[in-house]
C-alpha cells in the first residue's frame, strides 16, 4: 500500500474530512447562495475554512466516538451449543 500502518489515523482523518467537508460545504453553499455566478469561489472559501477544523475534530474524536458507538451496539447472543450424541 501507499502509507505505513502507523499513519492510519492520519490517513483516515484526511480522507474522512475531505469527503465530509466537500459534500457539506457544497450543499450548504448551494442552499444559502445558489448556483449563480462565482459558486466555485464561494464553495472553495467555505471548504478551506471548514476542512482543517473537520480534520482536527475527526483526528481527536474518531477513536472515542468509535468506542462510544461500539457500546451502543447490542452484542449478539452466543449460539447454542449443538447437542452431540
Amino acid at each position: 500500500m501507499i502509507f505505513p500502518a502507523r499513519y492510519a489515523r492520519y490517513v483516515f482523518s484526511t480522507v474522512m474530512s475531505i469527503y465530509m467537508v466537500t459534500i457539506m460545504t457544497c450543499v450548504i453553499t448551494l442552499v444559502n447562495t445558489g448556483h449563480e455566478g462565482d459558486f466555485l469561489m464561494r464553495w472553495w472559501r467555505a471548504f478551506y475554512i471548514a476542512w482543517p477544523i473537520a480534520f482536527v475534530l475527526i483526528l481527536i474524536g474518531a477513536p472515542r466516538l468509535q468506542t462510544f458507538a461500539a457500546r451502543l451496539i447490542k452484542k449478539p447472543a452466543p449460539a447454542p451449543a449443538a447437542n452431540k450424541q
